[in-house]
């Protein structure tokens, strides 16, 4: 059995499959070096001189040969997509019909509000309903991803097609794991979410990275409360829309209330540093809750307090450049390495660099070191 990986990047989650003695291809945006040693894979860019989209992966994937197709991010904005996929291979992963309910705000906020959970009031285009001026507001894409195209928003319109405002909740950006069956889940993780952060070259709501555990989990009381309400929300969620296989959930955290900002039907970027804290086997969680309803025995409440920190964080050119000979940074524990010589464009990813380190604030420091040493290198 072959299974194709499909998403903007596939690296972690092919590696992942690949470390439990599954076969995969993949394809996605860069195909970069680190997926290469994986196996044998596609760039769009590269290899059919597409630009990224859902639907060029699909198209690019007509010429390949696999049994099943496991994707990643953005392919849940795209059900569309997914279900073209499903009609001659199966799908390890939320259906079609589960991604356009769960990815669909209107629904999901009235479901979890109904459910007694928290969500940001939401105003959507053609809504009669005003902005209050008192309040700060969020302009967002529906189809969200990532932090791309948030801003806030200080005037009373209506948004316009494409966009949503919703209400800017303050406090700290975190996000959730969880192992699905459909009926029943197990969380997994919990991750602080690094967000805009100028020293990886991200800006505004621009995702770029994660810190896991969650520092605010950490004390035995406050993880606990924080824990419960993650797990009765994950676990209301997976029933409410037959969620299956690993999903993830943003989050703000307020004086230990989370409050619920998007759910992400998939493999997510925080899930390899579960598997590195943890030794859980990703992918392979995820391929026996989809195809045999199998949960693994996890306990997270006891691991939150113990072991180090471990991080990962995203770099972004600051500018036009071009990837100088990248070979050794491999053998440096970087990911995401980019061939040597290829362009990559401002705002565009470079890398990604990972850390250990016994606190939250060493972990963090030590993933700014090595963006810095990278940044220097390559603008040199």
């Amino acid at each position: 059995m072959k299974i194709l990986i499909v998403g903007m990047s596939a690296r972690a989650m092919a590696e992942s499959a690949v470390h439990s003695g599954y076969t995969v291809d993949a394809l996605d945006a860069f195909g970069d070096q680190d997926l290469q040693a994986v196996g044998k894979c596609y760039s769009l860019r590269r290899d059919f001189h597409l630009a990224f989209s859902a639907a060029a992966l699909y198209a690019a994937s007509q010429g390949l040969t696999f049994d099943d197709v496991a994707y990643t991010s953005n392919l849940e904005n795209h059900p569309g997509v997914v279900r073209r996929f499903a009609r001659h291979h199966r799908v390890l992963g939320n259906t079609a019909e589960v991604l356009a309910r769960v990815r669909h705000w209107p629904t999901l906020s009235r479901i979890i509000t109904q459910g007694g959970f928290q969500v940001p009031e939401t105003i959507h285009a053609g809504d009669k309903q005003r902005a209050d001026p008192d309040r700060v507001w969020l302009r967002k894409p529906v189809l969200s991803g990532g932090g791309h195209g948030i801003t806030f928003w200080r005037g009373q319109a209506s948004p316009s097609r494409g966009f949503v405002l919703q209400e800017y909740m303050p406090g700290l950006a975190c996000s959730a794991s969880f192992v699905a069956n459909g009926r029943e889940c197990v969380v997994v993780g919990l991750s602080e979410q690094l967000v805009g952060r100028p020293e990886f070259g991200a800006y505004g709501f621009h995702y770029c990275g994660n810190l896991l555990p969650l520092d605010a989990a950490r004390g035995l009381s406050t993880g606990r409360r924080i824990l419960n309400q993650v797990q009765k929300l994950a676990a209301f969620i997976t029933q409410e829309f037959r969620l299956v296989g690993v999903n993830g959930m943003d989050l703000v955290l307020n004086e230990n209330q989370v409050c619920l900002t998007e759910i992400n039907p998939r493999y997510t970027a925080s899930m390899e540093l579960i598997e590195r804290a943890y030794g859980l086997p990703m992918f392979d969680l995820h391929v026996r809750a989809v195809v045999q309803g199998e949960l693994p025995e996890f306990g997270l409440a006891t691991r939150l307090s113990d072991g180090p920190f471990y991080g990962k964080a995203i770099l972004y050119a600051e500018k036009d450049v071009v990837a100088a000979n990248t070979c050794s940074w491999l053998e440096r524990g970087i990911r995401d390495v980019p061939v040597g010589g290829e362009s990559l464009p401002k705002g565009g990813p470079i890398c990604t660099v990972l850390a250990c380190e016994p606190t939250r604030d060493h972990c963090m420091a030590t993933l700014v070191s090595q963006a810095k040493a990278i940044k220097e290198e390559i603008h040199a």
